[in-house]
Protein backbone atom coordinates (compact mmCIF):
# COMPACT_ATOMS: atom_id res chain seq x y z
CA UNK A 1 0.00 0.00 0.00
CA UNK A 2 1.33 3.43 -0.96
CA UNK A 3 1.62 5.79 1.98
CA UNK A 4 3.61 8.67 0.50
CA UNK A 5 1.89 11.77 -0.83
CA UNK A 6 1.13 11.39 -4.51
CA UNK A 7 3.20 13.69 -6.71
CA UNK A 8 0.13 14.78 -8.65
CA UNK A 9 -2.55 13.97 -6.10
CA UNK A 10 -4.59 17.00 -7.08
CA UNK A 11 -5.58 15.48 -10.40
CA UNK A 12 -6.80 12.43 -8.49
CA UNK A 13 -8.67 14.55 -5.95
CA UNK A 14 -10.35 16.64 -8.65
CA UNK A 15 -11.34 13.50 -10.55
CA UNK A 16 -12.85 11.93 -7.45
CA UNK A 17 -14.66 15.16 -6.52
CA UNK A 18 -16.31 15.11 -9.97
CA UNK A 19 -17.28 11.45 -9.54
CA UNK A 20 -15.18 10.37 -12.52
CA UNK A 21 -13.19 7.20 -13.06
CA UNK A 22 -9.64 7.10 -14.36
CA UNK A 23 -11.08 5.69 -17.56
CA UNK A 24 -13.41 8.71 -17.93
CA UNK A 25 -10.52 11.16 -17.68
CA UNK A 26 -8.28 9.02 -19.86
CA UNK A 27 -10.88 9.27 -22.64
CA UNK A 28 -10.88 13.07 -22.33
CA UNK A 29 -7.09 13.07 -22.73
CA UNK A 30 -7.13 10.41 -25.46
CA UNK A 31 -4.84 8.09 -23.52
CA UNK A 32 -5.25 4.61 -22.08
CA UNK A 33 -6.51 4.21 -18.52
CA UNK A 34 -3.17 2.70 -17.53
CA UNK A 35 -1.32 5.78 -18.81
CA UNK A 36 -3.63 8.11 -16.92
CA UNK A 37 -3.15 6.03 -13.76
CA UNK A 38 0.61 6.50 -14.15
CA UNK A 39 0.06 10.28 -14.44
CA UNK A 40 -1.89 10.29 -11.17
CA UNK A 41 0.69 8.39 -9.18
CA UNK A 42 3.64 10.22 -10.71
CA UNK A 43 5.31 7.30 -12.48
CA UNK A 44 5.02 9.15 -15.79
CA UNK A 45 5.06 12.93 -16.11
CA UNK A 46 2.07 14.08 -18.05
CA UNK A 47 2.68 16.19 -21.14
CA UNK A 48 1.98 19.91 -21.15
CA UNK A 49 -1.02 19.56 -23.46
CA UNK A 50 -2.60 17.13 -20.96
CA UNK A 51 -1.99 19.58 -18.11
CA UNK A 52 -3.69 22.34 -20.08
CA UNK A 53 -6.62 20.06 -20.98
CA UNK A 54 -7.07 19.05 -17.35
CA UNK A 55 -6.86 22.66 -16.12
CA UNK A 56 -9.52 23.71 -18.63
CA UNK A 57 -11.71 20.70 -17.87
CA UNK A 58 -11.62 21.21 -14.10
CA UNK A 59 -11.62 25.04 -14.27
CA UNK A 60 -8.41 25.40 -12.28
CA UNK A 61 -4.98 26.83 -12.94
CA UNK A 62 -2.05 24.80 -14.21
CA UNK A 63 -0.10 26.03 -11.19
CA UNK A 64 -2.74 24.49 -8.92
CA UNK A 65 -2.61 21.15 -10.73
CA UNK A 66 1.14 20.82 -10.32
CA UNK A 67 1.22 22.09 -6.73
CA UNK A 68 2.81 25.51 -7.24
CA UNK A 69 -0.12 27.24 -5.54
CA UNK A 70 -2.99 26.31 -3.29
CA UNK A 71 -5.28 28.76 -5.10
CA UNK A 72 -7.30 26.82 -7.67
CA UNK A 73 -8.78 29.86 -9.44
CA UNK A 74 -7.03 30.39 -12.77
CA UNK A 75 -5.89 33.72 -14.14
CA UNK A 76 -8.28 35.20 -16.69
CA UNK A 77 -7.92 33.15 -19.86
CA UNK A 78 -7.70 34.28 -23.45
CA UNK A 79 -10.83 33.84 -25.46
CA UNK A 80 -10.50 31.14 -28.09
Amino acid sequence: MRTEILKYGRIRDLRIDKGLTQEDVAKILNVKQNTYCQYEIGIVNYPLDAVVQLAEFYGVSVDYLVGLTDEPTPYPRKKK
